[in-house]
């Protein structure tokens, strides 16, 4: 009896210790997931920052292949076959990531890359002892000649003192009975008062910092080369002095064209003032950049710094706009008032792109890839329009007619998703269903876009200035440096010489007295602009 009752409770013992064995054993099968989960995603962040740091930084990685469409649902698999041989869903070769065959450039004809340069003729003649011809002894005379070669040649720059001398004139007559008359010749005011500052040097300046990311520690190392000490604080002076006195006014009345626009596309990136007020000199501000959207008109773009990234700021700055604004995916633009906001889908393509494992571009079984996939159906109708839709309103006729299916079949798709957490294709996910209900808004008027690049192109020259200049100093030049950067990027979108619409804006100098028609006669579409920057020809706006 004693023994089978022992027995019983070593039978219980054991019965115990292998459930507390199993349970071990279950939580160490959750942990080495859990563990083999985070290595996954560490992984993954790695994949991320190597492409980020060492890919390419174009997104195109894909093509379309043979039954790339399998995946998409009936909806769309049940669309018209005779609308879509009018009308192939091809990629978007600008947008696309991957392989494939793009079409070569094709390349420029000399005649097209030396336009507009002054030609200096070389001649290159015969010797006198050697004019006589050898076969019967008469002198030879010239009959043609022959173009052996052309050769670009580069004028180094060189620096000169101008010395303004104004003549004094006295009445001689008047001087006999001591009446002195003295006339002074009439002298134009200094660019800066007291200082050596000329047009050309300070939009030189000015040129270099905000059109090629020169800084100024750099630029005064090139003065000196030229003969002048020009101290990157003195440069740095000329340059807040002009803006703020001369391009200041021509600025505010570009933000009140922009304001009474239908479309605009807004985006901001960070900068790093040291000298904020009650600020530490590490804490991020902002650079925010408004332009004008794709609707034919003349384009708009205007930089503006701020302490923040606060919604109150893109309040104030589009305070009177009404119409439509893309962006990205900041909620600081959400429920502005007046304003439809448009999603930036090139931002939903990015983050799927972002979220395709390394050496899966090409499966389309990866829910990443068909995530790009949709995405660009829609750039390939918006392909499609630029070429074919030449009005806004067949634009908007043809994007009804074929965009709909499509987004009803990544919505449906999206919502069938359900991605690791944490992972990048949950944030990709997690992204456009965010986005959804500003997503579809650019199907309302075909004048809206489909991305949000003009602004990403029209910022990043800031983004590209940043890296070498690293900071600003004080609110003061940050609010100089966003007024120049504006009549930099004025002048690219219009096709003009920078620097010398630069030089032209300094020669004019704007002020705030001016009228909006007399500063609409020195904006960069202007005649007497094009004219002085030699592009007189007009251009279209798309």
């Amino acid at each position: 009896m004693a023994r089978s009752t022992s027995n019983s409770l070593l039978q219980r013992e054991l019965l115990d210790t292998i459930k507390e064995l199993r349970a071990v054993i279950e939580d160490l099968r959750k942990e080495l997931a859990a563990s083999k989960e985070r290595e996954r995603l560490l992984q993954e962040q790695i994949e991320g920052m190597n492409r980020r740091f060492f890919g390419r930084s174009s997104e195109k990685h894909m093509v379309q292949s043979e039954g790339q469409l399998d995946f998409f649902n009936e909806v769309e698999l049940e669309a018209d076959k005779q609308q879509e041989e009018e009308f192939p869903y091809e990629a978007e070769p600008e947008l696309l990531p991957g392989k494939g065959e793009q079409k070569r450039k094709p390349r420029t004809p000399r005649k097209e890359m030396f336009k507009g340069l002054a030609v200096e003729e070389e001649i290159i003649d015969l010797p006198e002892d050697q004019r006589i011809c050898t076969e019967c002894g008469a002198e030879l005379e010239l009959i043609g000649q022959r173009i052996v070669r052309e050769t670009l040649k580069y004028v180094p720059a060189r620096l000169t003192v101008v010395r303004t001398i104004a003549r004094v004139y006295g009445c001689p007559k008047c001087k006999e009975e001591d009446n002195a008359h003295i006339v002074n010749a009439e002298t134009p005011d200094a660019l800066i008062p007291h200082s050596y500052a000329s047009e050309s040097v300070v939009s030189r300046a000015m040129y270099q910092k905000f059109a090629n990311a020169v800084p100024l520690y750099r630029q005064e190392k090139d003065w000196e080369q030229m003969g002048a000490f020009l101290s990157r604080g003195t440069l740095g002076r000329w340059i807040k002095i002009c803006s703020d006195e001369y391009f200041a006014p021509l600025y505010e009345y570009f933000h009140r064209l922009l304001v009474k626009r239908q479309f605009a596309m807004a985006d901001e990136t960070r900068i790093q003032v040291l000298k904020e007020p009650e600020r530490n000199p590490e804490t991020d501000s902002f650079m925010w950049l408004f332009r004008s959207g794709e609707d034919g008109l003349p384009p708009l773009i205007l930089y503006r710094y701020t302490e923040t990234r606060a919604k109150f700021n893109a309040v104030e700055f589009l305070k009177g706009f009404k119409g439509y604004l893309m962006t990205d995916g900041y909620q600081g633009y959400n429920n502005l008032p007046d304003i439809i906001r448009e999603a930036c889908w090139a931002h939903i393509r990015r983050y799927f792109c972002d979220a395709i494992p390394t050496g899966k571009k090409d499966d389309l079984s990866e829910p990443a890839v068909q995530g790009v996939q949709y995405c660009d159906r829609l750039f390939a109708i918006e392909r499609y329009c630029r070429e074919q839709c030449y009005t806004y309103e067949k634009r908007y006729e043809f994007r009804k007619k074929k965009a709909p299916q499509i987004l009803l079949a990544f919505w449906a798709w999206l919502e069938k998703q359900h991605p690791v957490k944490g992972s990048r294709m949950a944030k990709a996910v997690t992204y456009a269903l965010n986005q959804k209900p500003y997503a579809e808004n650019y199907l309302q008027d075909g004048r809206c876009s489909l991305s949000n690049n003009p602004s990403e192109n029209s910022i990043r020259p800031f983004t590209v200035g940043r890296k070498n200049w690293l900071f600003c100093d004080t609110p003061g030049g940050a609010h100089a440096s966003a007024t120049v950067y504006t009549m930099v990027e004025m002048a690219k979108a219009h096709g003009l010489n920078v620097e010398k619409y630069l030089t032209f804006l300094l020669q004019k100098r704007p002020h705030a007295g001016m009228t909006d028609e007399e500063l609409e006669k020195l904006a960069p579409w202007s005649e007497e602009a094009r004219v002085f920057c030699g592009f007189a020809q007009q251009i279209a706006f798309t």
